[in-house]
């Protein structure tokens, strides 16, 4: 992991008589400070890659309507499907051409009814909404789920219909929520869970929803989810669906006080920073905000405190995240140093907020 430290701080640091990194308490192979020109380099380096991305023009991508009837015909993968949506919204003649095509409506449903690849199934999704604005596509597109026979047409079409309207209206429909709860905690069947979690974030928007998944037992679902997957990639995507459920329900009082209560959802969360992805640690600093900052729950502080959480919000601050993120990490920092009872780091000035050792 790259550090970057503030000159005259860590000179003070090391003039105590320091030989370890303030944030990691590793040794430092060398007690030399030299400044940062490769930083400075590889900024240049991204500012310029930068400028040659969008000074690119967007056509070199663009794909002919014979390529795009190819793509319709042939095996779907992300990359052509990704063309196909570049294609469809280069123009209103494309999109056109695209809905009003006999063999595209019947054959993106039928992918969508048997694949068991998420991300295809998320990128149909979107093309089948671009097409449903033309006349006559959305009634066409809902009567050939309705036919699919498969087991999972029920959820096809309800991750097909995620407008904010229209997912009220689902999330209103009596037992559904339940079902998806059910699907969310299947133990067995990695796709079921992440199906399930996509499909409750989609519709909880609003409060009762998220009161009503809360009483379901989600926060607990989630937190057994955490602490008994692996850190494989496989199930990396359940592991960051399952903290943005964490997230969506800490925007209300009852989710931060249910998260707060359960121990071991706390702890779980602390232990995925950094191990996952870098969408799963975000996801879980601001989980770990909304429980011990916005709502000040003295436990909750606690229990992160004691699994060594306020060493992990450090390194996330060090890692390549948001500015959000980072303005979280601070916070919580403050807030940890209180509960923290093992820091035995000597205090130094910095004019930086990415590496303090508190």
């Amino acid at each position: 992991m790259l550090v970057t430290y503030d000159r005259s701080s860590i000179e003070k640091w090391l003039a105590l008589g320091h030989n370890t990194c303030p944030a990691t308490m590793q040794t430092l192979p060398s007690t030399h400070t030299t400044p940062n020109l490769t930083l400075r380099r590889l900024i240049h380096l991204w500012l310029a890659h930068a400028e040659v991305s969008q000074a690119s023009p967007s056509s070199s991508s663009a794909i002919s309507k014979q390529q795009a009837v190819d793509i319709i015909n042939g095996e779907f993968d992300s990359d052509s499907l990704a063309k196909l949506i570049g294609f469809v919204t280069a123009s209103e003649e494309n999109l056109k051409f695209v809905a009003l095509s006999n063999a595209a409506a019947s054959r993106f449903v039928e992918v969508l009814a048997k694949s068991d690849e998420i991300r295809i199934c998320e990128v149909i999704v979107e093309i089948l909404d671009l097409m449903s604005t033309e006349n006559g596509v959305r009634e066409r597109l809902n009567e050939l789920i309705l036919k699919s026979g498969d087991g999972r047409d029920c959820l096809s079409s309800f991750v097909y219909n995620r407008k904010e309207v229209q997912n009220q209206r689902i999330a209103e429909k009596k037992g559904l929520l339940y079902e998806l709860y059910s699907l969310s905690t299947a133990d067995t069947d990695t796709s079921a869970v992440e199906a399930g979690l996509s499909a409750l974030l989609a519709i909880s928007t609003t409060r009762p929803v998220k009161k009503e998944l809360i009483r379901l037992g989600i926060v607990r679902a989630v937190g057994k989810i955490l602490s008994g997957y692996d850190y494989s990639s496989p199930v990396r995507r359940v592991i960051e669906k399952g903290l943005a459920m964490l997230e969506t329900v800490a925007t209300c009082t009852e989710g931060r006080g249910a998260i707060s209560e359960d121990g071991e959802c706390v702890v779980e969360i602390v232990r995925r920073l950094m191990k996952c992805s870098g969408v799963a640690t975000e996801h879980g600093i601001t989980v770990l905000w909304s429980v011990c900052c916005l709502a000040r729950d003295p436990s909750a502080q606690e229990k992160v405190a004691k699994v060594n959480g306020l060493t992990k919000v450090l390194l996330v601050m060090q890692s390549d995240c948001s500015g959000s993120t980072r303005q979280m990490c601070g916070e919580l920092v403050k807030v940890l140093r209180a509960k923290s009872t093992k820091s035995n780091l000597a205090p130094y000035e910095t004019r930086t907020t990415h590496i303090t050792p508190y």
